[in-house]
């Protein structure tokens, strides 16, 4: 469920007409749900009840400083990726101690970075980076806590630029070799190995990849206690739970939250969750205008003034969005378009084959956008970054300006 509904023919946001957004900050922009943030976040953390757990926003996902001011505000912990990332939360009043540092390629930096914040775990990705991590916590006289990130070799049956958890990803430690990492454990005396964490891919519509995931960490797990006498507190199951886009069907939350307490049930592991797109892509849409109709051969083109710069995931991944007009329109004109941007690039789309009724200056709405929007975009053909909008109730508040020429070349330096 989220808050963007049609009444009266027009699109509003929460209890704003979507009209009146355009005309106070300029188009294309995206706009974000207060409510919808607050009802999604809720729904894992409700779910998972009185049993340890600790849900980690993914920071990837949309990294806006208002969004995780909210989310802090709501109790959430944090997974970040990078150095930025880390410095983001922390700015806005993350706990530490609410936070797990993943990615494969950690540099000392950034490692220095998170052991000196006190965070509350590292996820390791393999045994040079493990290694790198006792090194550097050894010079500075600490005890580090970590967490090895299991490849499980599980297909997520999503796409394959978003799987993580097979053993030809890049992710991750082969499952069959971590009970020898573990085993060695002693060989790390600055290290706690406190967690176990996997993180099998994104946008998943079955349960039973979770669960299969979730199966092995808990035989990991429960075969340390026995055969080394190591004490897992947590078990790390990722983020990765998908959304409708169009007409998939994924579990809900709390689906998820109850076959993962059932899996627990008796035993001492808290869970801890990393959702990002579960809880931003439906909070979000991205707001264009309409520049030019150009009919064309058998197909018909709508050039609208976002682009693949501002919505990267149709030309990354033929990603589907659904687009829909602000203000409905119910005479039987309607064509089919494409709906593409003004990036000089024939990739540079935002959907094929939307049967719409288009004219130029109308506005249109890409739903599903507040995850991944924002946040991959670029300045690719020095076209300026847009504008955010957060929509509260019956309040609108900007969180980010639109990017002037002088932002963009701030950092140039020319003689």
């Amino acid at each position: 469920m989220d808050y963007f509904n049609y009444k009266n023919a027009q699109l509003y946001a929460e209890n704003v007409p979507v009209q009146d957004i355009a005309m106070q900050y300029q188009t294309p922009c995206y706009i974000y749900s207060k409510k919808t943030i607050i009802r999604h976040y809720n729904a894992f953390t409700n779910a998972l009840g009185t049993h340890p757990h600790l849900i980690c926003y993914a920071v990837k996902a949309n990294s806006n400083l208002s969004i995780l001011k909210l989310l802090v505000a709501l109790g959430s912990g944090f997974d970040v990726v990078s150095k930025g990332e880390l410095e983001r939360v922390l700015h806005v009043g993350a706990d530490p101690n609410k936070i797990i540092f993943s990615g494969v390629g950690k540099t000392e930096n950034e490692i220095n970075y998170a052991l000196a914040q006190k965070i509350h775990c590292i996820n390791v990705e393999s045994v040079s980076e493990l290694e790198r991590i006792q090194q550097l916590s050894e010079q500075q006289n600490m005890i580090a806590p970590v967490s090895l990130r299991i490849n499980p070799n599980i297909n997520p049956k999503t796409h394959p630029y978003i799987s993580t958890g097979l053993k030809d990803n890049k992710f991750g430690i082969d499952f069959n070799k971590a009970a020898g990492i573990y085993h060695n454990h002693k060989n790390y005396p600055n290290l706690n190995f406190i967690g176990i964490d996997c993180h099998i891919g994104s946008q998943i519509t079955e349960l039973p990849p979770f669960m299969e995931a979730l199966d092995k960490l808990i035989l990991l797990a429960d075969e340390l206690a026995k055969t080394e006498g190591l004490t897992i507190k947590h078990l790390d199951l990722g983020g990765g739970l998908g959304v409708s886009y169009k007409d998939e069907k994924p579990p809900e939350p709390n689906e998820l939250a109850q076959s993962v307490k059932k899996r627990l049930a008796n035993r001492p592991y808290q869970i801890i969750l990393e959702p990002g797109r579960a809880i931003m892509a439906n909070a979000g849409i991205l707001l264009t205008k309409v520049e030019y109709v150009k009919p064309h051969h058998d197909k018909n083109f709508a050039i609208v003034d976002a682009a693949m710069t501002d919505l990267l995931r149709p030309a990354l991944y033929q990603a589907w969005h659904n687009i829909i007009p602000v203000k409905q329109n119910n005479t039987p004109s309607a064509q089919l378009y494409d709906i593409v941007g003004g990036v000089c690039e024939s990739g540079d789309f935002l959907g094929h084959a939307r049967l719409l009724h288009i004219e130029e200056n109308s506005l249109l709405a890409i739903r599903s956008c507040g995850a991944y929007g924002f946040s991959m975009s670029s300045n690719y053909n020095s076209r300026p970054k847009i504008a955010e909008i957060m929509v509260d109730d019956s309040k609108t508040q900007l969180i980010r300006r639109r990017e002037t020429f002088n932002d963009m070349i701030n950092n140039e330096l020319f003689e």
